[in-house]
């Protein structure tokens, strides 16, 4: 079994304990589906930790089942214990072991060299454990202080150990996410909701959309291991690539970069299916006719969003969609102070949280710093095409499109590479042209301050009727998705930006 395991890592250049993953990975499909005819709640919740439980161990081997259970249950007893502060206490717990188990497994670096292990799965935990216990914290507070999302995910009342456990490892989501909250997790569990078996209301069919995904998966899949020997990341401490001129190495870090993207859209792409085909990535029906399942629950990227962003300012919408959504409510509104207005300190800040999240290395910290700037930078040029007409604002929209493009990429180094010499060296190569430029634009930001149009209450409605300014694909899932996303957060649009604020 070892030696077929070996020849079939071998074929595909990953190592053995990453096929292993990657089978396993492939397995919540079907085990997504099963849950689907296993009778009762507490059943249902029973599958869910245990199959979560199984498959950690078959990829990553025992001890991975004992760092799960470490968070969890700091998370469950800050909740028993101290209600009025779990929330703080759960999050500062929750990403200090984090942070514990990425030092000591040097998770990056296993990553980079092709590896694999346990943190990548803890860190979907640690988000859906932080989240649990900040909404058990919001049950206590008062509803007229607490905005639409709070008063929509908050929890009365403290959810059973056995569905706290099948909420935390669900196998779908368990190894890549998409994170979601508890309250869709018991709601969908239980029938109720948007899940609940309405008499006059179709049964959503999850079929064609799981094979969309997995289309989508095997498509990025094949352009990665095409692409990937190509573009080595090994050619930035190349000498030959110190002697290529300045916009042959800027191409080399835009396809380092993309190629890399996709095999992140590979694994979302996975993780989709399994959350569609179990049911809980439905989202409720359009409005035509007839009615049509839409699934954005479980969408965490939008590949042409992502690849032709008009502005930085959208990548959040489109590139790991839940957890964005996540730092949005659990770290960058928290960080609003009552009647102000958010600014670059709370952007910055929520960057540094995901670096955090994501590791300790220096590559993240600067990559995520990069995008803080970049985001600003972008809005910025934003403004000014707001207040100019014809040809000039259609340069500064293409001004914004490229902006976007170059520094994304160049930024992207950072993340791959990891260390701070690798890091510093790959973007000195260009000059620091990604870092220069976003810190030019906000500068100039301050300087030029043309006249902010403000939008009407039917511009909005516009807005949301036409979809947002996410960058459509096309497809029915991303218009379901932009959609509902954009009317869930209308109140949080800024008239004078004209889009939703990261």
């Amino acid at each position: 079994m070892d030696l077929d395991m070996g020849a079939m890592a071998a074929a595909i250049g990953v190592s053995v304990p990453v096929l292993r993953f990657l089978l396993c990975f492939a397995v919540t499909i079907p085990v997504s589906f099963l849950w689907r005819f296993v009778p009762g709640q507490v059943g249902k919740h029973l599958y869910s930790a245990f199959s979560g439980a199984v498959l950690s161990y078959l990829s990553f081997g025992f001890s991975s089942n004992l760092h799960f259970l470490v968070p969890m249950l700091l998370g469950y007893t800050s909740m028993v214990l101290f209600r009025s502060r779990c929330g703080i206490i759960t999050f500062f717990l929750g990403f200090g072991y984090l942070i514990g188990c990425h030092m000591y497994y040097m998770s990056g670096d296993a990553w980079k060299e092709g590896g694999i292990d346990a943190t990548g799965a803890l860190m979907v935990l640690t988000l859906k454990v932080i989240s649990c216990a900040i909404n058990y914290n919001d049950g206590l507070l008062k509803e007229e202080g607490l905005r639409d999302t709070q008063k929509k995910n908050k929890l009365i009342e403290l959810p059973s150990l056995i569905e706290y456990f099948g909420y935390c490892l669900c196998c779908g989501s368990h190894f890549a996410g998409p994170v979601y909250e508890i309250k869709d997790y018991l709601d969908w569990t239980e029938g109720k909701g948007i899940w609940s078996h309405s008499e006059t209301g179709p049964s959503p069919s999850p079929y064609w959309a799981t094979v969309r995904a997995l289309v989508q998966a095997a498509f990025c899949m094949a352009l990665y291991l095409y692409l990937v020997p190509q573009f080595p990341l090994s050619q930035f401490t190349d000498p030959i690539y110190q002697e290529w001129g300045f916009w042959k190495r800027m191409f080399y870090q835009y396809m380092s970069g993309f190629t890399a993207r996709w095999k992140y859209y590979f694994i979302w792409s996975i993780s989709e299916a399994s959350i569609i085909i179990s049911g809980l990535g439905f989202s409720g029906w359009t409005e035509s006719s007839p009615p049509k399942p839409c699934w954005d629950r479980a969408i965490n990227v939008n590949i042409l969003g992502v690849e032709l962003a008009k502005s930085a300012v959208e990548l959040p919408l489109v590139w790991n969609i839940q957890v964005s959504t996540w730092l949005r409510h659990y770290v960058y509104e928290r960080l609003v102070q009552k009647g102000k207005r958010p600014g670059f300190f709370q952007l910055l800040a929520t960057q540094t949280v995901s670096a955090v999240w994501h590791g300790l290395y220096p590559g993240y910290i600067i990559f995520f710093v990069q995008l803080a700037l970049m985001i600003a930078g972008s809005r910025v040029i934003f403004r000014w095409q707001q207040a100019v007409p014809g040809l000039i604002k259609k340069l500064l929209v293409f001004l914004n499109f490229a902006c976007t493009l170059l520094v994304l990429n160049y930024s992207c180094v950072g993340f791959l590479v990891l260390s701070l010499h690798e890091t510093l060296a790959s973007y000195g190569s260009v000059y620091f042209v990604g870092t220069i430029l976003p810190i030019v634009l906000i500068l100039l930001g301050n300087v030029i301050r043309p006249t902010k149009p403000v939008r009407s209450r039917a511009q909005k409605e516009q807005l949301v009727g036409n979809g947002g300014d996410g960058g459509a694909t096309g497809t029915e899932s991303h218009d379901c998705y932009l959609n509902t996303y954009v009317k869930r957060n209308i109140d949080k649009i800024d008239p004078n930006e004209q889009r939703l604020s990261k």
